[in-house]
């Protein structure tokens, strides 16, 4: 266990034990108990990461993707939140056991996040040099003016021009992308093992978006951090993830990496992912499909595959039984009854010519879900 504030040892500074990963989430589960029901927020989330690496958490809203970083981060309100199993390892260390005097020490330091939405992540009252630096000030102990130097040194090393004069302006001063960056700078400025990035692109224009994922693989290069990219939108992640998780009604529903999701994906909702890529770059007369209907309620989920009343191809079993996940030799898996059926697995989007659009494209492609039947 990390030690307490008077004799915190940094987890950076100490090796990764031998046979274990930078992060490790084991069969997390959070709930949040409300006045209608439990709600099933993350529901059995599994996943290793290393230094380098990015994983891709793919989902439409309400899927549990942000509720699953929050709790990793320590921030989520208990009540009404509830950690009802699993854990969560950094460096070997359980972040769910630790204090909060640890986890003070633990987020932005060892593990940052970007938020959503940076003009409410932001205070408006503070210079941007001042919100900088406070993390610097706090886990590194610089003082006043070294954290001003600091700060001036990431806003140019995020691309902000100006640096010197921009440092002592207000958030308001700044367009929503040059806002994003301050975020990125805000992450990156302790040199985090760990970068959360909470669809850091969303509310941004395509130029932009491209512009963030390029700043963000350039950091990771140069820090050799590990990145959790979150977002609704795999042709973000299309490029830049080496792991993709996708997650629906609180639990991940297939995973494996990038290649294996995009060309080998087993499981109706990824298909239905990949399918609401617009691709008129390649026909501009080819339809988006929808998934018709929406996420069932975390409160009440329907018996079997919670994604069976929205599924094209369900028959009875998945509205009886549960799948479990069908794993192959190399750690793919899906959570479907079909998934090592060869002739259900025939329904599979054709990528093999669209994800060469998406990654070398604008980022800004996705509708939030879509689905289609060839049945």
């Amino acid at each position: 266990m990390a030690k307490k504030h008077n004799d915190y040892v940094d987890l950076k500074e100490k090796p990764i034990p031998e046979g274990r990963h930078l992060l490790e989430v084991d069969d997390l589960k959070m709930f949040f108990h409300t006045e209608d029901g439990i709600v099933h927020a993350v529901n059995g989330v599994s996943y290793t990461l290393d230094r380098g690496e990015t994983l891709g958490v793919v989902g439409e809203s309400g899927s549990g993707k942000s509720v699953t970083a929050m709790t990793l981060m320590g921030l989520i309100d208990m009540p009404p939140g509830k950690i009802e199993g699993g854990n969560a390892y950094y460096r070997g260390e359980s972040l769910l056991e630790m204090t909060e005097e640890q986890m003070q020490h633990i987020r932005g330091n060892d593990i940052a996040m970007i938020f959503q939405d940076p003009m409410t992540s932001l205070n408006p009252v503070y210079k941007i040099g001042r919100q900088l630096g406070e993390g610097l000030r706090l886990h590194r102990g610089y003082t006043k003016k070294q954290a001003l130097e600091r700060s001036i040194e990431l806003l140019r090393l995020v691309g902000i021009p100006n640096p010197e004069k921009r440092v002592n302006e207000y958030p308001h001063q700044f367009s929503g992308g040059m806002r994003q960056r301050v975020m990125i700078a805000m992450a990156l400025a302790c040199d985090p093992d760990i970068l959360i990035a909470d669809e850091p692109t969303t509310a941004l224009d395509v130029t932009i978006q491209a512009q963030i994922i390029e700043l963000m693989q350039e950091m990771q290069q140069k820090n050799g951090n590990a990145i959790i990219m979150i977002t609704h939108d795999l042709g973000v992640v299309a490029d830049m993830a080496d792991k993709i998780m996708v997650m629906y009604a609180g639990r991940p529903v297939e995973f494996g990496t990038a290649d294996e999701i995009f060309y080998e994906s087993r499981h109706p909702y990824t298909w239905g992912l990949i399918r609401s890529i617009p691709e008129q770059a390649i026909d501009e007369k080819k339809p988006l499909t929808p998934i018709h209907g929406n996420p069932p309620s975390l409160v009440n989920l329907p018996s079997g595959c919670p994604f069976a009343p929205r599924c094209p191809y369900a028959v009875d079993v998945c509205h009886e039984k549960e799948p479990e996940h069908i794993t192959t030799e190399t750690g793919h898996y899906s959570a479907c009854h079909f998934a090592d059926d060869p002739a259900f697995l025939k329904f599979a989007p054709d990528t093999s010519r669209s994800r060469g659009k998406i990654a070398t494209g604008t980022p800004d492609t996705l509708a939030t879900s879509a689905e289609g039947s060839e049945a």
